[in-house]
Parts: structure tokens; sequence; C-alpha cells
């Protein structure tokens, strides 16, 4: 199966699982005047970027929050490169969920870390 097809599996699983994640394409185009575009969050960030809506309770009295999630998507042998690696580590430095996906239930693991708490 292609890392696109995994990919739209993972978004399904994502959303009907509470979670709203949105396709970051990333890149270099030139433009007509010589110059060079660059779109997408930043070289390395994650192929899908959402939200989680978590509920916090007492703190925050029961509002509900949402946590910056960023999703890789690979195929079972894909590697992750080193910008993506260090992505990651930042989200997850700063409270956000992210990580290596490579199946939808690999998704809902990482989108549900509290469960069961």
């Amino acid at each position: 199966m292609s890392e696109k097809n995994i990919q739209s599996l993972i978004q399904m699983a994502a959303t009907q699982n509470g979670a709203t994640t949105w396709r970051n394409n990333t890149g270099v185009l030139p433009t007509p005047d010589g110059g060079m575009l660059r779109y997408g969050l930043c070289k390395g960030s994650s192929d899908l970027i959402g939200i989680r809506p978590t509920v916090i309770t007492q703190a925050h009295v029961g509002k509900t929050l949402g946590i910056f999630t960023a999703l890789e998507v690979k195929t079972p042998s894909g590697k992750a490169t080193p910008e993506q690696i260090n992505f990651i580590n930042v989200i997850r430095r700063l409270g956000g969920i992210a990580g290596i996906v490579r199946s939808p239930d690999d998704a809902i693991a990482l989108l549900n870390p509290l469960e069961g708490l």
C-alpha cells in the first residue's frame, strides 16, 4: 500500500476518533522571476497536522482544549529524515502529540495517549 493510501486511512481514523487533521505539503517551487517559493510549515514538518480535543478537569474547569498534533506517515519500511525526527521531538517537548504512524491503528494509539487513565 502506498504512503498516500495509508495517509487517507489514517485521516479517516483520526476523524472517527475526534481529531481533525490537514495535509501539510512542503517543498519549493521556482517562481517566474527566478526565485524560489517555499511552502508548508517547515522542512521536516509532519505529513498531517491537526488538533485533538481533550477535556481537562478541575484545573481548567472541564473545558475542552485542543492539543497540537503532528502525524508523520510512513509505509512499513519508510524511514523518517533527521528533520522529521527533530520536528516530532519539538512538538512532543512542547506538550503536543507527535510521532511516526504506519497505519490507522498506529494513529489511534498515538492520538489517545490518555485513554484508560
